[in-house]
């Protein structure tokens, strides 16, 4: 069974720069995407980017389209989010995920396309 183990977070002010690592447990994580999903408060998940497979193209939400970078690692088994000028809006538990099929040609921003998830990261961002 997959595991995705996410690290890093936190809290930090307006501004300022956050990172969560998410490294997968076993064989096929150099075959699939890897995207980054989020939660706020009373709100529903929703999409954050997402990486390709050999990490040549990305994709991001418009709400943090040039503040977050996403890129990934695979020797290492592991995808990153780096969150730079972070706002009180961006304040929410933070989600890795990776895609149910290997070698898919389109990044995908919808859940059911991602089959194994992380256990959840919070990021909380002070005004």
């Amino acid at each position: 069974q997959v595991q995705l183990l996410q690290s890093g977070g936190g809290s930090v002010q307006a501004g300022g720069s956050l990172s969560i690592s998410c490294e997968h447990s076993g064989s096929t994580f150099s075959s699939v995407a890897a995207g980054w999903f989020r939660q706020a408060p009373g709100k529903e998940r929703e999409f954050v980017g997402a990486v390709s497979w050999n990490g040549a193209n990305t994709v991001y939400a418009n709400s943090v389209q040039g503040r977050f970078a996403i890129s990934r690692d695979n020797a290492k088994h592991t995808a990153y989010l780096q969150m730079n000028s972070l706002k009180p809006e961006d304040t929410a538990v933070y989600y890795c995920a990776t895609d149910s099929r290997a070698y898919r040609a389109v990044l995908m921003s919808a859940e059911n396309y991602y089959n194994y998830w992380g256990q959840g990261t919070q990021v909380t961002v002070s005004s």
